[in-house]
């Protein structure tokens, strides 16, 4: 006797509207999801997929979008650090889960689970939590911001955990990960760092330049140095270029006479070598240095991400980054100790609206905040974008892009 096969199928959803796919908007467009995966996204007229004729699906399943409304890929977030009240850096499990929660219902679809510098115990504890959750497909993987970091541009890093490269830590820290951490952000000028990027790189993670006091010239040798190992690790998707983390914030500003840093970043970005991550939430980053940078680097370059804080998605008060305390006023997330600003309160979609606000075209910034974080994940077989074979991650946004519903793995989140 033959086994029931209604419980078998996986659910199939039609939605008709305007789609961002890889090709750009299709206004007569569909979207074809079939259980977790997108069957299709394209022209409504081209649609010619078996098993989708309306007469057989559910007519819930049937969705066709108001007018103003259009359909986007899942948001890809690489610098985060909780949202909702839930902070990743404090290593604690319940409260990595409410963040999760929360930003993927806010359409980050696809995200890091940032840590900050703090002791190499709870890095581990950390690491370890975050590993179970990247492995129940919670998370994409992890993000080391530090230990080894800049005293000197430490920002909202704890000083007192900061540390120069340590080979053996940074083993340590890699092997609890069991192949979960994505990035490290370090500093290049410190002593050790370039064997702790050719580790890194040994192991298919990605360098990410920031939290440096070094010059351009440091910069520039550092991430070539990262660019190489990458190259050459033989790791299935792994992108083969370095990050810089939060440009313009956590290093010496630009001068004329010194320009640090931030020079050899543009540099290597505009070259196609490296990417650099851009806070374009108004408090990171002047409006126009987000558009200005677009313009230099280009949107194939630029990781836009939120660097968000347990606030993210609440309103004023006192909260946490890790151990130490923070004050958010007017949505601006400060640390008490020294002022210095702890992270962001928006999130990504937010990022991306505030970005087009700047005066960057929606599909640039589109682009930076879902096929350009995927491709330096290696997820681009997975995440990133609308298209036949992938995770069916989707946003519904009207046309001031505030969010209306939000599709993970094809399931409705809201």
């Amino acid at each position: 006797m033959s086994e029931p096969t209604d419980a078998a199928q996986p659910a199939k959803t039609l939605i008709h509207g305007p789609v961002h796919t890889d090709h750009g908007l299709v206004e007569d467009g569909l979207l074809a999801v079939e259980g977790e995966r997108i069957a299709y996204a394209g022209r409504a007229d081209h649609f010619d997929e078996p098993g989708f004729e309306p007469a057989g699906l559910d007519p819930a399943n049937i969705i066709t979008l108001p007018p103003g409304q259009r359909l986007i890929p899942g948001l890809v977030d690489v610098h985060n650090h909780g949202g909702n009240g839930g902070d990743f850096p404090s290593g604690d499990e319940a409260s990595a889960r409410t963040a999760v929660g929360f930003l993927h219902r806010a359409g980050t679809t696809t995200l890091l689970a940032s840590l900050v510098t703090a002791a190499p115990k709870d890095l581990l504890k950390g690491i370890g939590i975050y590993a179970k959750m990247t492995a129940e497909g919670l998370l994409a993987g992890i993000h080391l911001e530090g230990p080894f970091l800049s005293h000197a541009r430490c920002g909202a890093q704890n000083p007192d955990f900061l540390l120069e490269p340590d080979l053996e830590l940074t083993a340590a820290l890699i092997e609890a990960g069991e192949g979960t951490i994505a990035t490290m952000t370090y500093a290049p000028e410190l002593a050790g760092a370039a064997d702790l990027v050719d580790l890194l790189t040994a192991h298919g993670i990605t360098p990410s330049v920031g939290h440096s006091d070094c010059d351009t010239a440091t910069a520039a040798e550092s991430l070539a140095q990262a660019r190489e190992g990458l190259g050459s690790t033989g790791f299935d998707g792994v992108s083969g270029r370095p990050t810089v983390t939060h440009l313009f914030n956590g290093m010496p500003p630009m001068h004329h006479r010194s320009p640090g840093p931030v020079a050899a970043c543009l540099r290597a970005a505009k070259a196609g070598h490296a990417a650099v991550e851009l806070v374009a939430d108004n408090t990171h980053l002047d409006p126009e240095t987000v558009n200005t940078v677009f313009a230099l680097v280009g949107a194939a370059n630029i990781l836009l991400v939120t660097d968000s804080m347990a606030a993210a998605g609440l309103a004023d008060g006192q909260y946490m980054l890790g151990p130490s305390p923070v004050t958010v006023k007017d949505g601006v997330a400060t640390l008490d100790a020294t002022g210095s600003i702890a992270g962001g309160t928006a999130t990504l979609l937010d990022v991306v609206r505030r970005t087009v606000g700047a005066g960057v075209k929606f599909t640039d910034a589109l682009r930076s905040a879902t096929a350009v974080p995927a491709e330096v994940l290696g997820l681009t077989d997975e995440v990133g974008s609308l298209r036949r074979g992938l995770r069916a991650d989707a946003l519904v946004v009207d046309e001031s892009l505030a969010l209306q519903h939000v599709m993970r793995a094809g399931k409705w989140l809201n």
